[in-house]
């Protein structure tokens, strides 16, 4: 290999949005991750909704009343 070209590999500390910390090595100090082993469906077998963007209250206030205009079926008008 050559010298000088490549990053620092060092003892890393990676954090989970939900608390859960571990150390690994990388070429990064610190690592956050928004879900991890401890706390993923797969691994817990729980059902968890990982919503960082708000995504679903946004799909639920959209679609949630039933008034949504486009799924409404449209009105039977008089023929004159």
């Amino acid at each position: 290999m050559k010298e000088g070209i490549h990053p620092k590999y060092v003892e890393t500390t990676v954090t989970c949005g939900c608390g859960n910390t571990f150390k690994t090595r990388s070429t990064r100090p610190e690592i956050r991750v928004d879900i991890c082993n401890a706390c993923h469906p797969f691994y817990t077998g729980k059902l968890k909704f990982v919503d960082t963007a708000g995504r679903i209250e946004k799909f639920q206030s959209k679609f949630g009343s039933g008034s949504y205009s486009s799924l409404q079926k449209p009105k039977k008008g008089k023929k004159k």
